[in-house]
């Protein structure tokens, strides 16, 4: 029987096996050999093991070149690195981290075989990102050596490293294990046994709500993608991601996530289930959501799903002078855009008073990119001289889009509409900003349905690129023409999406934020952690507790309201911890408390 390891200190960490030869096992060996750490790569392929050895000659010597690695470090790196296709090579082992495929079968296979091979204080762990490493502990003969080692793709350049226990690891092997992790230069996050853990648990989810919303063709694939990374900051896009993952593993990944759950959020999307079995999982294949130039490729090439060069719609209409309704940031950001792009703006507002004072905040706004070079004094002179303050609507009888940002109120938008609709000239397009409420009852406000559309911009206006463009099923095509042209006029990217609650953006966001808000009030993990698995694991710009912050807790309420009431899913049911902060007024960074404290200004 083995000494039991709860109390007793480990040895450091020297030599590590690598089991399974991917392209994470090679990732991760890489990391451990250039940290000074000896390390056997054990693969049954003999191929895999000599592509593995390539793979680490080539990087390291990328990394020479990039001055991020001496000459000597790479030889010695490499003495450390040795192969074989034989499990015994493990035996003098300290740690062993398994990476074969996502099967329960020959990750037990590998553990059976390792208890009868490996010293009775070697640590095992699994770098499984959807199974139970709990279920995987049970089976071995040593469960409290036994526990999950999550690295992330690409190994050498990705921080984070979850370091997940089951309710039988020893608290000395996590030590162990963690202290490590710390010495490879990675930020490990301590989380508990379930299907995801932190970073994958939230991002799979938002992954297969993209792949859904693609599969109902509410978006085109590269309106999908453009609208994450344009509107959220993401590097990469959650169908092309889907493809670099590899659809196949998401899909394994989310089954795990749903057996547990049982949350129809992690149901994978039936697309994921024909794609993976017609072979198309993504680059590896050299198809998946998109087409490769080769198995293996990353250049996305043209194919038949490809949107056509220049368009195919009907001839737009004529836009020079706008009508910017509201007085807040967002109106002000919106009237600053399209004064800079060269259109005349009449900013109106409930009073003579507010417009002005929209008018000034877009002087400082202007001032500040004078002072930051990125536009000349002369510049931002003209663009301040084409905005037309007015507490008037009847000041809009003569533009050729009148777009409102006002409160994101249903009754107070369709009033304006009215309005809009008594004092607009005919042809002009009557366009709201809403980001949740439908757009067709802004439209059924008027007697002229076929000229409004939605024009959603992301704040600040001019700073974020996207635009969502939103059409009813009224909205006529040279209106639907004429706003995408007007978005290019503007240097802002359009993207297309139909009449439904949270359009893209918010659709795919707001999910995924009340996600962790349900890990934190279920104690599975902390707000730090959480924020730092999805900046460092996920590449996102801001984690999401930072994010709802930002927001404001009573706006995200409001969205996951919506959406719950669209589509009455329960998973899109705002999670109670968020309904309470709200209840308590603690809204976020303009009330100075929310998830955390802020100093008050």
């Amino acid at each position: 029987m083995a000494t039991p390891l709860s109390d007793t200190p480990l040895s450091p960490l020297k030599t590590v096996a690598v089991v399974g030869l991917g392209t994470m096992g090679t990732g991760i060996a890489e990391v451990l050999a250039r940290a000074g750490r000896d390390v056997i790569g054990i693969d049954i392929s003999g191929a895999a093991a000599l592509q593995a050895v390539a793979a680490l000659e080539a990087s390291t010597e990328r990394a020479v070149r990039r001055g991020r690695l001496s000459e000597r470090e790479r030889t010695d790196a490499l003495g450390r690195f040795r192969t074989s296709t034989d499990l015994t090579a493990a035996a003098d082992a300290d740690l062993v981290i398994e990476v074969t495929p996502e099967s329960y079968e020959i990750k037990q296979q590998v553990f059976r075989a390792l208890d009868g091979i490996v010293r009775p204080e070697t640590i095992l762990a699994t770098g499984t990102n959807a199974l139970s490493v709990t279920r995987l502990a049970a089976d071995s003969s040593r469960p409290e050596r036994v526990l999950g080692l999550h690295f992330f793709n690409p190994a050498p350049a990705m921080k984070l490293v979850e370091v997940v226990s089951s309710v039988l690891t020893a608290p000395t092997a996590v030590a162990a294990v963690t202290d490590l992790a710390l010495e490879l230069g990675k930020e490990p996050v301590a989380v508990g046994d379930r299907p995801g853990f932190v970073a994958d648990g939230l991002l799979f989810g938002y992954l297969n709500q993209a792949a859904a919303l693609y599969e109902a063709k509410y978006a085109s694939r590269e309106d999908i993608d453009a609208a994450m990374k344009l509107g959220c900051g993401l590097p990469m896009g959650p169908l092309a991601l889907l493809d670099l993952i590899g659809v196949d593993t998401a899909r394994t990944v989310l089954e795990a996530m749903y057996t547990e759950s049982q949350d129809r959020l992690h149901a994978p999307a039936p697309v994921l289930k024909q794609l993976s079995e017609a072979g198309l999982t993504g680059r590896k294949s050299g198809r998946g959501f998109y087409s490769y130039d080769a198995p293996g490729g990353a250049t996305v090439v043209r194919d038949a799903l490809t949107p056509p060069e220049g368009g195919t719609e009907a001839p737009g209409r004529t836009v020079r002078s706008v009508g910017v309704a509201g007085s807040g940031t967002m109106a002000s950001g919106i009237a600053e855009v399209f004064a800079k792009a060269g259109h005349t703006v009449v900013l109106a507002a409930r009073s003579e008073e507010k417009a002005q004072a929209a008018k000034a905040r877009i002087g400082k706004s202007l001032s500040r990119s004078v002072d930051k070079g990125r536009l000349t004094a002369e510049a931002a002179a003209q663009t301040l001289e084409r905005i037309t303050p007015t507490g008037s609507y009847d000041d809009f009888a003569d533009v050729d889009l009148a777009l409102e940002a006002v409160a994101e109120d249903l009754e107070v938008k369709q009033q304006l509409f009215g309005v809009f609709d008594k004092v607009c000239k005919p042809g002009a397009i009557l366009a709201t900003t809403t980001s949740s409420l439908p757009v067709v009852a802004c439209a059924r406000a008027t007697s002229r349905p076929q000229d409004v559309i939605g024009m959603h911009f992301f704040n600040p206006a001019p700073a974020m690129k996207l635009v969502e463009v939103v059409r009813t099923v009224l909205t006529a095509d040279d209106v639907h023409a004429t706003v995408r042209e007007v978005c290019a006029k503007i240097r802002k990217h359009p993207v297309d999406c139909g009449d439904r609650a949270g359009f893209i953006v918010n659709a795919l966001l707001f999910p995924y934020l009340n996600n962790a808000i349900k890990m934190v009030q279920e104690h599975y993990a902390s707000l730090d952690d959480i924020d730092a698995a999805m900046k460092l694991g996920g590449g996102y710009p801001m984690g999401p507790f930072e994010l709802l912050d930002v927001v404001g807790l009573d706006v995200s309420l409001a969205i996951e309201k919506v959406l719950h009431r669209e589509f009455r899913d329960p998973g899109l049911a705002p999670a109670p911890l968020l309904e309470h902060l709200v209840a308590a007024g603690c809204l976020g960074r303009k009330t100075g408390r929310g998830f955390r404290e802020y100093a008050r200004r």
